[in-house]
């Protein structure tokens, strides 16, 4: 069995610069052509739903310089590898609260959504000013502010992505093992694989050993 549903905490970009002496955009530049990787990975190994973590309602707390690159590469990303996504039939969403954002970041999100919705080979989330915890709470509210009966059902249906309320594997890059804030709701089940390769490291053959490991496992999910 193969999962079908899958997340990427996309972990390491920080050291991976520090270990060549390079400054840290250096590692959130090296990470994005990993991101390309790990989509090509995704659609060789049959999976249909991928997330991936990009900066967290907790990235705030970097320095403004730091977080102004990310953005920046984002949006330069976003125009020059249009044609790019479109060849390799990715629908792409994006996850996460507007506010804060800036405007002609939002713009270019929202515009290759609407570019990219009727392609069917993959999906890809990209996780972007979103937290788990938000995530829910936001859910919550949506729910309460219609008068809707707050229930497991309702909240899944309510969250960024309803399509993906339920994942059946998170990987994480850099050695690290915890899920920070990463798919809360949807993790109730997941299986958890730890990866020592960085981010921008990141290929096929790590992708491939993680879906194997998920093979080699048995959910339950609750039962025996």
């Amino acid at each position: 069995m193969k999962p079908q549903i899958v997340g990427i905490v996309m972990d390491g970009n920080g050291r991976w610069a520090e270990q060549r002496g390079l400054p840290r955009v250096e590692g959130h530049r090296q990470g994005a052509r990993a991101v390309f990787r790990a989509i090509e990975a995704a659609i060789i190994l049959n999976i249909k739903h991928l997330i991936l973590y990009a900066f967290s309602t907790e990235n705030w707390k970097r320095p403004y310089e730091e977080i102004s690159f990310l953005f920046s590469l984002l949006r330069k990303h976003l125009v020059l590898q249009e044609r790019r996504i479109m060849e390799l039939g990715v629908r792409f969403y994006w996850i996460g609260r507007r506010n804060g954002l800036p405007a002609d970041l939002v713009a270019a999100l929202e515009r290759l959504e609407r570019k990219t919705a009727r392609n069917e080979r993959i999906s890809v989330y990209l996780a972007l000013n979103y937290g788990g915890r938000a995530e829910i709470a936001d859910a919550a509210a949506y729910l309460a502010a219609r008068s809707l009966p707050i229930t497991p059902q309702s909240i899944s249906q309510a969250l960024y992505a309803p399509q993906i309320a339920d994942c059946d594997l998170i990987i994480r890059t850099a050695g690290e093992k915890r899920l920070s804030n990463f798919l809360l709701w949807q993790a109730a089940y997941a299986e958890l694989v730890f990866l020592d390769v960085l981010w921008p490291d990141f290929g096929y053959e790590h992708f491939a050993f993680a879906v194997e490991e998920f093979s080699r496992r048995k959910r339950r999910f609750g039962g025996l």
